[in-house]
């Protein structure tokens, strides 16, 4: 992929279906969440998210384009959610894991929750890349071997963009 993060071609690549569950860890205001949640009709998302601004503005945008299927949840990852083991089909990590300091305990938590044969999707910037946070980038080998040692399976690895790699993970 050339150009900037698109979240509705990176989704492309999980070959997503209306009645999936997800949960999107570090939502933000919800740059990936509508997008997912548009596609998931029939199922939900997870909006998960330390930070209470960008939730409580996630919320009006979802109010506003009448997204009805995003449950809100306020919580701190590398600590874990109240969402239930083995109930999300999808997890998305996306601009994530440059951020916290324990990344083995977030891919942790997103393996709790997901079902057998539940997917990881990471997006994360490339080492390399002339823009974005300089600090915390972990590179596509160091996240895969974190998942190695937790038992996930990498499916795929792709170019996310010019700036961003992406990998997702079956449980």
């Amino acid at each position: 992929m050339e150009g900037f993060l698109n979240p509705n071609e990176v989704l492309k690549e999980l070959k997503l279906r209306e009645e999936m569950s997800a949960a999107d860890f570090g939502s933000g205001s919800g740059g990936w969440v509508i997008p997912l949640a548009k596609q998931l009709e029939e199922g939900k998302v997870y909006a998960v998210d330390i930070l209470k601004e960008p939730l409580s503005a996630l919320k009006a945008k979802l109010s506003l384009e009448k997204i009805t299927n995003v449950q809100l949840v306020s919580a701190d990852v590398e600590k874990g959610t109240d969402i239930f083991e083995d109930s999300c089909d999808l997890v998305l990590m996306t601009n994530l894991l440059f951020e916290v300091s324990d990344k083995k305990k977030v891919l942790e938590e997103g393996k709790r929750i997901l079902k057998k044969g539940g997917r990881i999707l990471v997006v994360d910037w490339k080492i390399k890349a002339p823009l974005g946070p300089k600090e915390g980038r972990v590179s596509p080998q160091e996240v895969k071997n974190i998942a190695l040692d937790l038992n996930l399976r990498v499916e795929k690895e792709f170019d996310a963009g010019s700036f961003h790699y992406g990998l997702i993970f079956i449980k």
